[in-house]
């Protein structure tokens, strides 16, 4: 019994995995294919936010569909999907080929993330729920540096088509997995009536609340892919090539998995609120010294990517409340404040991805003013969400 729930756990907690590791093993590929497909870096850089986008957007069907028809014909649809645009992808033969197939591939892995988070929900209770969240998180935080490392490594090696053929391979085992996972009915007693899921995303760009957090978690995801998408550029400059492009952004997520740590500490003592604006400042901070180095230091990869760090601390300190608080805003409609949640993440995201490819041979101080513009928003949206406490607590005492 043990061993299937363990096996139970390694599958879906690879499933969750697969979609951040496909967004980003092509990171070092992204380094060469402007000079590969004759092609700008902006339009470079769609091949990272068209995926995010369709990986976030297809969120919001998936999540209705799956209590609709069961979680694993969802699944396995999106896998399948996934390899579609894997195949497209590794045949590619000009960029326009080549965006196509990550928009397919993200639209298939967006269905891993929602499926997963949901078999978690179906499968586990309790403290193994809690366990295996835990899990998910660090497994998370570790993705984003080993893609780098093993994309680098099969672009030197054996060049970009070899990231999505190991893809593909890593699609199809997933895809088998999938379909061993043993049939669970869930309760869904609202299944079927799609208008209620509308209804919900209605209700919620009604709450002023909502709009603040919704703010606040776009602008912290679109600053932390501005990095990812940035950052590979930047070292490109420095002299840093594909193969060691992962050693210099492995600090950021090992640093997001400690302030998530640290927060699991606060939340017994502080707010959320607290723990928030702390987060915020933090990240904010460490985006000054990212600035300050630029200026002082200009030539050094090590002065360009260790301040980073703090960005990553700030970010476990700032996440987790965040998406706590998006989704516990309305509890009646939690499952559509979730999906809409994940949405506005990928599209902050995908957006800030793609601003850096707009700056031409971006250096440290670019990139850490676009960064630094990204985080502003979220501090706006903070002292937004106080003026509105405050007016709340005013209208109860009168």
């Amino acid at each position: 019994m043990a061993e299937r729930r363990g096996w139970l756990t390694a599958n879906v907690v690879a499933q969750l995995a697969f979609g951040l590791l496909s967004m980003t093993i092509c990171f070092p590929s992204m380094q060469d294919w402007p000079a590969q497909f004759g092609a700008s870096q902006a339009a470079v850089q769609l091949t990272f936010s068209g995926f995010a986008v369709t990986y976030g957007g297809m969120q919001l069907l998936y999540g209705p569909l799956s209590d609709r028809i069961g979680r694993k014909p969802v699944l396995v649809f999106g896998l399948l999907l996934g390899l579609v645009g894997v195949a497209i992808a590794a045949f590619a033969q000009n960029l326009p080929m080549l965006i196509a197939g990550r928009l397919v591939q993200g639209a298939g892995c967006g269905a891993s993330m929602v499926m997963g988070r949901a078999l978690v929900h179906d499968f586990f209770e309790g403290r193994e729920r809690t366990r295996v969240m835990a899990l998910v998180g660090m497994t998370m935080g570790f993705v984003p540096p080993t893609a780098t490392l093993l994309g680098g490594q099969l672009h030197v090696r054996v060049g970009w088509q070899a990231v999505f053929v190991v893809l593909a391979l890593i699609g199809v085992l997933l895809l088998a997995a999938a379909w061993r996972l043993p049939p669970r009915v869930h309760e869904a007693p609202h299944a079927g009536r799609l208008r209620d899921y509308a209804a919900g995303y209605a209700a919620l760009a009604r709450e002023p609340s909502f709009i603040w957090y919704a703010m606040l978690l776009a602008g912290t995801t679109g600053t932390f892919y501005a990095f990812l998408g940035g950052a590979p550029l930047v070292l490109r400059g420095y002299g840093v090539t594909p193969d060691r492009l992962g050693w210099y952004i492995m600090g950021p997520p090992i640093a997001y998995i400690v302030g998530n740590i640290v927060t699991t500490r606060l939340i017994r003592t502080h707010s959320e609120y607290w723990i928030m604006l702390a987060g915020q400042l933090i990240t904010m901070a460490g985006l000054v010294i990212v600035l300050a180095l630029g200026v002082l230091v200009p030539d050094s990869a090590l002065a360009f990517s260790l301040p980073f760090i703090i960005l990553g601390i700030g970010h476990g300190l700032l996440v987790p409340p965040t998406l706590s608080g998006t989704v516990g805003l309305v509890p009646a409609v939690a499952g559509s404040a979730a999906a809409m949640a994940g949405v506005l993440q990928q599209l902050g995201g995908a957006v800030g991805g793609y601003t850096v490819g707009l700056i031409p041979g971006p250096g440290q101080v670019d990139l850490g003013l676009v960064l630094f513009a990204w985080s502003v928003p979220g501090l706006v949206a903070l002292l937004l969400m106080r003026a509105a406490a405050r007016q709340g607590d005013s209208r109860k005492r009168a």
